[in-house]
């Protein structure tokens, strides 16, 4: 299956970069046209990085299907790049064509070198380090492929993973996409309620799940968890248990030891021809609704958009050492832990420890003993290890790292600054990327870009090849020119976008396509300077994000409503040092109840860590008799916003309100509260 047009391109960049490393370029962001972007040759007139992005939005198709066609191997080729509607929310590309993400990511590396470090697994203990190659990979991932079909999972299935960052997770979820079964990982921090809730709406009959897992140096009870989820889920027909720890734990009769099953199974499993538009995977994000979304991803044009995103933004270039430290339960782990690198055929790393355990060194000890080229991380964690000084930084050495990287919300100046000047020595370019669940992978970002293009601090900057965006206003008119704010919307398609909400395809319109008709809408908001570079402003929705994951107030608010002692709630988002945004609750009782609000406090502090997870948990709650509404009974949280932060000298407009008293009321419990 490996075709001509391919090996020549990988030959030309192999050189490329060869050439490049004996000039001593190797060390810093080089010529992107020489080095990425071969196929530019089959695109007329294009000299130099604007020119490559004019024509990739002017000319989709042809730039797509040019590089979807020497990216991946295929089993049938495509005929037709794309056909999209985004009036009507229908995303098809290469809708003909036929592949196996699984070969893309693992067999077309082991067949041309089996020996090549694929992933390194960096666990919770700084001294235990697990080097998988290729051929490894491989084997792996085609054992838990055949264990799967010999328990009757079949193409369409939904598995649900709920398992720790290691390379049998990583191989679970190749091994789905293999015999094309749809994985459903969840986050291993969600709680059983949550976890059930996935499992339901995913329709999931089988689970993949370990005996416990390490972080911090602490144990976490996953298959406890697991059980307890069964339990909700009585479709459930199997659940197999790895091991992690090999401590003893509860087995039921659903449970079948993974290992075990594995060893009875064939190293080699036939790749499922899967179409383009077949579903690779689900992955449930919060909404504006109580109700997380279960956005859905296909195979073709996400491996695409994950592979030529890592490429390009992150300078991949042969001999590399990816780190992306983001958890596989999300979708940064999802496209740049997993399917990006691999698709790449570098080598990338698995962190399963935590920023500050055993230290606050953590990270740049792992630059210093694996030689990572590239560092993508959270701002949370970089505003949390910069409160710790220089000095845990300094004490090791760095000089590997190329590009560093930052994802999952904005990320402040100060933050920006040491991470370029202190981590990144002031020689690696800093990549602050925007992007979401949805959008399958990086949408704006500073990289790549022409060898003169600076970079701006602590702002995503430039779109993306193929990436369209538009600032609307809320009369649904584009905003033309530069200095302006609005709606982050995009107004053309691209390969990696979903395709659909599970079970709820008016939902997912209506969510992205319905508010602002012909765009895809973020639900963030944006501002163009007056350079004319993009700024991430924040969410326009009832969505916060918490350490880089997206939460709904209205999930928040529904647990807390079923307190026996709640009437109604309303939760809000505050800024916050390290996470960004941290969840602020105010709470109505019910009439005739009196509760200690000590106890109260610490009792719905529980019950959301138990229903959700304790990233959910609010930095305050406040007990109120009432809330800021308008006649119509809409509650008006830009005032909480501003009370929760003691913000009351810009409180804007009240007369709306059904009972303006309430402000003076509240402001009063924030300050007797503080």
């Amino acid at each position: 299956m490996l075709r001509v047009a391919q090996k020549l391109i990988e030959s030309a960049y192999t050189s490329q970069s060869k050439l490049l490393a004996r000039h001593g370029r190797s060390t810093r962001y080089h010529s992107f046209l020489s080095t990425h972007m071969p196929e530019c040759s089959s695109f007329p007139n294009v000299k130099s990085h604007k020119e490559l992005y004019d024509y990739s939005v002017q000319h989709p198709d042809n730039f797509w299907g040019t590089l979807a066609s020497s990216r991946l191997e295929w089993i049938k080729p495509f005929s037709k790049v794309s056909n999209c509607n985004m009036n009507e929310g229908s995303i098809k590309w290469f809708e003909d064509g036929e592949l196996n993400v699984s070969y893309n990511c693992v067999d077309r590396h082991a067949n041309v070198t089996p020996s090549k470090v694929a992933l390194i697994w960096e666990k919770d203990e700084p001294n235990q380090v697990e080097k998988i190659t290729y051929k490894e990979l491989l084997a792996k991932v085609c054992q838990i492929a055949n264990v799967l079909k010999s328990q009757g999972v079949a193409k369409g299935d939904c598995v649900t993973i709920y398992m720790p960052v290691s390379p049998t997770a990583v191989a679970a979820m190749l091994a789905c996409a293999r015999i094309g079964a749809v994985h459903n990982v969840v986050f291993a921090g969600f709680s059983a309620e949550a976890l059930a809730q996935r499992i339901q709406s995913a329709s999931s009959e089988t689970i993949i799940t370990t005996d416990q897992a390490v972080r911090g140096g602490k144990i976490i009870p996953l298959k406890n968890v697991v059980d307890d989820a069964v339990k909700m889920c009585p479709t459930v027909k199997r659940v197999l248990v790895g091991t992690r720890t090999g401590n003893s734990v509860p087995w039921n009769d659903k449970d079948i030891n993974l290992e075990e099953a594995m060893k009875h199974e064939n190293d080699w499993c036939e790749p499922e021809a899967m179409n383009s538009e077949d579903w690779l995977f689900t992955l449930y994000t919060s909404g504006s609704t109580g109700k997380p979304k279960g956005i859905v991803h296909t195979q073709a044009g996400y491996l695409l958009y994950a592979t030529v995103t890592s490429k390009f933004v992150f300078d991949i270039q042969e001999g590399d050492i990816f780190g992306c430290v983001a958890d596989i339960g999300w979708i940064t782990g999802h496209s740049y832990v997993v399917y990006g690198p691999l698709s790449n055929g570098t080598t990338s790393v698995l962190f399963e420890s935590t920023p500050t355990y055993p230290d606050q060194g953590r990270y740049w000890d792992m630059v210093e003993r694996i030689k990572l080229t590239q560092f993508y991380g959270a701002p949370t964690a970089i505003r949390l290890l910069l409160k710790y000084g220089d000095s845990w930084v300094k004490k090791y050495d760095r000089s590997s790292l190329r590009v560093l990287g930052s994802v999952g919300e904005p990320i402040n100046h100060e933050a920006w600054e040491w991470y370029h000047n202190v981590v990144g020595n002031g020689k690696c370019p800093v990549v602050d990327t925007w992007w979401q669940t949805e959008t399958g992978g990086i949408m704006i970002t500073p990289r790549p870009s022409g060898p003169s293009d600076k970079i701006e601090p602590a702002m995503p900057m430039r779109p993306f090849f193929g990436v369209s965006p538009a600032i609307l206003d809320d009369k649904h008119n584009e905003l033309s020119g530069n200095d302006v704010s609005g709606a982050c919307c995009i107004k053309s398609p691209w390969p990696g976008m979903a395709r659909t909400i599970v079970g709820d395809h008016k939902r997912f319109f209506e969510t992205y396509y319905k508010p602002f008709p012909g765009h895809y809408f973020s639900g963030d908001g944006c501002h163009r300077t007056a350079s004319g570079y993009y700024q991430i402003t924040g969410r326009m929705d009832d969505v916060i994000n918490v350490s880089g994951h997206r939460l709904g107030t209205a999930e928040v608010e529904d647990v807390i409503d079923e307190h026996d002692a709640v009437a109604e709630s309303a939760v809000i988002g505050c800024a916050h040092d390290i996470k960004g945004e941290t969840p602020y609750a105010f709470v109505i009782l019910k009439e005739g109840h009196t509760v200690d609000e000590k106890e109260f406090g610490e009792q719905v502090r529980r019950m959301i860590k138990e229903k959700i997870s304790s990233f959910a948990v609010p930095e305050g709650i406040l007990l109120t008799d009432g809330l800021p509404k308008t006649r119509s009974g809409k509650i008006m949280r830009r005032i909480l916003r501003k009370i929760a932060v003691n913000d009351i000298d810009n409180l804007g407009d009240v007369s709306t309100l059904a009972d303006p008293s309430v402000v003076d009321k509240l402001i009063s419990l924030k300050r007797g509260a503080s």
